[in-house]
């Protein structure tokens, strides 16, 4: 899965960023014909290395899956972040923030605030295309110290 860079989910075929995340496939419903209710995991990250677009439009794609960022501990600095964080993943709750959690992974607490932070999309795609937690943490906090948040 990729965010649009440009064109349109309809119509001719869109341009996508060239970093993503593997989606793996929780539930699907379609309460009415044409409409399609999935409920999504992200997985690994990954870069596009070419792509295609077939005949019926359908973009395809050769990648590559990137390295997973190993935990890391959260610095002194950006502990902040972490009551903001346990108060929405708890009001939240499992079915938008599932366990197990780890608080103490900085790369766990940057995907999930980027997750459920209420800001643009293109933002939210630079911020989860970089390859260093603590850069990601560190922005996080800078974005919403700013907004007196933490």
């Amino acid at each position: 899965m990729c965010l649009i860079a440009s064109g349109k989910e309809v119509g001719e075929p869109a341009v996508p960023h060239l970093i993503g995340t593997l989606a793996n496939i929780d539930q699907g419903d379609m309460p009415q014909l044409g409409i399609l209710m999935l409920t999504l995991r992200g997985g690994s990250r990954f870069r596009i290395l070419s792509q295609a677009t077939q005949t019926d439009g359908l973009l395809r794609a050769q990648v590559e899956l990137l390295p997973e960022q190993g935990s890391r501990v959260i610095p002194p600095a950006q502990l902040g972040l972490l009551p903001l964080l346990k108060k929405v993943s708890g009001d939240l709750g499992p079915e938008k923030v599932p366990e197990p959690h780890a608080f103490d992974d900085a790369s766990w607490v940057g995907y999930r605030l980027t997750e459920i932070l209420p800001i643009q999309a293109l933002a939210k795609q630079k911020l989860l295309e970089l390859d260093d937690p603590l850069s990601r943490l560190e922005i996080l906090f800078t974005y919403l110290a700013q907004r007196k948040l933490v």
